[in-house]
């Protein structure tokens, strides 16, 4: 078994970063998570399914899911993401961890609706967000629970390469084990 790593990430964020742009494909609106996005958020999320083999298996429960949803109010820099077609709420991710002397950032704390798994989707969100960090990081990262297999291989498919170790970290009161994957601004895959 791997050593456990322990690591802090960085909370500050300074200015010259925008952290919550509105950004838009051809499926998907990426916009700024609002308090009024409760409703639909949580209609989104409340699919057991979303959460199996993540650490946080539970979190399709209101009274988790409305601390996740504050949490990423308050972060600054989560996102509520728009299916184009209908303008319904499928999921949200957010930027984490900005660290302007590692050139790096997370994108995290991210989920898609079911009916949205297998597609395009999650493709184009990743780009969009990665398209946008790269403007001001050469690297970001991706933390995946070392047991949820599905997004470790979602996150392989779009070029995340696995860094040595599993990574501890807790949120929420809740410490998990993860695996760390990053793209790099010069060997990305997406496009």
């Amino acid at each position: 078994m791997p050593a456990i790593v322990f690591t802090t990430m960085p909370t500050t964020i300074p200015t010259i970063a925008d952290l919550q742009p509105t950004l838009t494909g051809n499926r998907v609106l990426i916009r700024p998570l609002l308090a009024t996005d409760w409703d639909a958020m949580y209609r989104a999320d409340s699919d057991p399914t979303i959460w199996a083999g993540h650490p946080a298996s539970n979190r399709y429960q209101e009274p988790l899911f409305r601390s996740f949803f504050e949490e990423a109010l308050a972060s600054g820099s989560a996102f509520a993401l728009i299916n184009r077609a209908d303008e319904a709420i499928i999921g949200s991710s957010r930027y984490h961890g900005y660290d302007a002397a590692l050139s790096e950032i997370e994108i995290g704390w991210s989920f898609l609706a079911c009916e949205y798994w297998g597609g395009s989707y999650n493709l184009e969100i990743k780009t969009l967000l990665l398209s946008h960090a790269f403007k001001f990081v050469d690297c970001v990262v991706f933390w995946v629970g070392d047991a949820n297999i599905r997004s470790q291989r979602a996150m392989e498919k779009i070029g995340g390469v696995r860094r040595a170790g599993i990574f501890t970290r807790s949120i929420g009161g809740v410490t998990s084990n993860n695996v760390v994957l990053e793209i790099r601004k010069e060997t990305k895959a997406v496009n």
